[in-house]
């Protein structure tokens, strides 16, 4: 019998239509991070790149991405990245704190990245920091530092 419990929380591959980048959701589409649409992430040596497009849901009066959107963008991208460089499994890690600089506004339906380095693990901690860009020229839209508690064992 299979129960909740025992099904992964998350749903990853590799995307035919992104080579080097894979697909990362939550294997429940009724959960909160499904409202960011189709996420992807590539590992490039010590950054993970987290991407999403912004649609209209996701912007502002400006017709820019909402700093909320943004925020959610981040939190969500701290963990699709701690699970690319291999740091965390399960699904029950937790941002302890998230620091947020914004640095320029957001377009609407072209694609933005986190990228995500990790500044030190310890036994039960994740420090990271990193940027989010848009554009072939990396136009930054903020910074960012967080800490995240990784799941205890068992």
């Amino acid at each position: 019998m299979t129960t909740a419990a025992s099904q992964p929380h998350f749903a990853e591959a590799d995307d035919p239509a992104n080579p080097g980048w894979r697909s990362w959701s939550l294997s429940d589409p009724t959960r909160f991070n499904t409202l960011l649409g189709p996420m992807l992430y590539r590992v490039d040596g010590a950054i993970v790149r987290v991407r999403i497009t912004p649609e209209h849901r996701h912007s502002n009066i400006q017709n820019n991405v909402h700093g909320g959107a943004l925020l959610a963008f981040i939190d969500v991208a701290l963990f699709a990245a701690a699970r690319g460089f291999g740091l965390i499994t399960a699904g029950t890690a937790v941002t302890l704190d998230l620091n947020t600089q914004f640095i320029g506004g957001g377009r609407v339906g072209a694609p933005i990245e986190a990228q995500v380095e990790v500044l030190k693990e310890t036994g039960r901690l994740l420090f990271l920091r990193g940027l989010v860009v848009q554009g072939d020229d990396e136009t930054k839209i903020a910074a960012f530092s967080a800490t995240i508690r990784k799941p205890s064992k068992g």
